[in-house]
């Protein structure tokens, strides 16, 4: 008896630990997530005007020196003016140069460059919206002296992150996110409204008219199919749904949103079918044959009285499968076309929002990977809302 309750009482305790420890660290990962999407909103990039020079021993900025400089100098972010002097080379022999640049700043660290810069020999380059570089001529080509001025970037508008039509994080340094959530939304729908109505099809096939012995061979194989890889869906519908969708209604290329979909409709089947032929199969048998007895064929039966009472395990099918179809990444990159553009038919290419994380935080930096974990947090409340508007769609169904 003690032994008994020692164990009990130790398997409990158990599982608050792990149970605890798993909410935990969910918690933590959205909390993370979170803080590094919503910075680029909150606050810039840089609270300073940061200056990065490349072969220059010594230089004067605003009348301070610096030796040999390495990594970041720094001025306010609110400085007008700027006087560089330093020793250079041209034609083999030292030359002082000195250039002064203007600035304009405004409020909430918005500042720039006043146009034209007069910099006298120098050649001015602008790798983004917010860096300027100088270079200046030197006998070997290789060794010129440069000047890189990066300006800090202001906070992010929410409105132009969720409404804009462009993403250009790489050189003008902005990012909409507009056409990603319309090719999402619309994917995910499309994959729906193609995959829902024959998976439901096929769970009730299997539960109501396939032999017990058929219907087990068939259960077995569609929870293989659950199983696979999400990049051999994609393989599969680079191989052979791009080139159909190309060959059928003659177009340049098959990666679309038709292609997506159809790929996207193609995975959610096997969840959409296995929770739903279960959930099918726990309505008592007793409802079935009461519907018999009253004279209902099976069909009948199937359709006006096992689904309607199997419908909440229905609609959790439904929304898993949305979740599954919103946060698939490597299937819908191969297939898609990511092209970051409103569609006006569904032979164009688009690009999800988990393709563009994926695609992009290989090398994102800076600002540009905090968008992508903005990114994150935008899926995050989509699924959330999109899950609410199915869980008050069954309430009222069973109402």
């Amino acid at each position: 008896m003690l032994s008994r309750r020692f164990t009990d009482g130790f398997f409990a305790w158990l599982f608050k630990i792990f149970s605890c420890s798993g909410i935990a660290a969910l918690l933590a990962i959205v909390v993370f997530i979170c803080i590094q999407g919503s910075g680029p909103f909150l606050s810039p990039s840089s609270r300073f005007i940061r200056i990065v020079t490349e072969r220059i021993e010594s230089i004067t900025i605003n009348a301070t020196t610096y030796e040999n400089p390495e990594g970041f100098i720094e001025l306010a972010w609110n400085t007008e003016r700027i006087v560089f002097a330093f020793t250079g080379r041209s034609e083999g022999r030292e030359i002082t140069r000195e250039f002064t640049l203007h600035l304009t700043p405004e409020t909430n660290y918005r500042t720039a460059l006043v146009q034209p810069l007069t910099i006298g020999e120098a050649t001015a380059s602008f790798p983004d919206a917010y860096t300027t570089s100088l270079s200046f001529p030197s006998s070997i080509p290789a060794l010129a002296q440069r000047i890189n001025i990066i300006l800090p970037e202001p906070p992010y508008s929410i409105a132009s992150f969720l409404s804009g039509a462009q993403w250009l994080p790489a050189h003008r340094k902005v990012y909409g996110i507009a056409p990603m959530i319309a090719g999402s939304l619309l994917a995910c729908f499309g994959a729906l409204l193609l995959g829902v109505p024959l998976a439901i099809l096929c769970a009730l096939f299997m539960s109501e008219f396939l032999p017990r012995k058929a219907a087990g061979i068939f259960r077995s194989a569609v929870e293989l199919l659950a199983g696979i890889p999400s990049v051999v869906y994609g393989f599969f519908g680079l191989m052979v749904i791009v080139p159909f969708v190309k060959q059928t209604f003659g177009i340049a290329s098959g990666n679309s949103l038709l292609s997506a979909v159809f790929v996207l409709a193609v995975m959610i089947l096997p969840t959409v079918i296995t929770v739903s032929e279960r959930s099918i199969r726990a309505v008592p048998r007793s409802r079935r044959e009461a519907s018999l007895a009253l004279g209902a064929s099976k069909m009948q039966t199937a359709f006006n009285v096992v689904l309607p009472h199997a419908q909440s395990g229905v609609f959790a099918a439904i929304i898993l499968g949305f979740s599954r179809a919103v946060g698939e990444t490597m299937a819908v990159i191969l297939v898609a076309g990511n092209s970051v553009q409103f569609i006006t038919n569904p032979l164009e290419g688009v690009r999800t929002l988990t393709a563009t994380i994926a695609l992009e935080m290989g090398y994102a930096g800076g600002r540009h990977s905090s968008m992508l974990f903005a990114i994150g947090i935008v899926l995050l409340v989509m699924i959330l809302i999109l899950n609410t508007i199915i869980l008050f769609v069954r309430n009222k169904a069973q109402e």
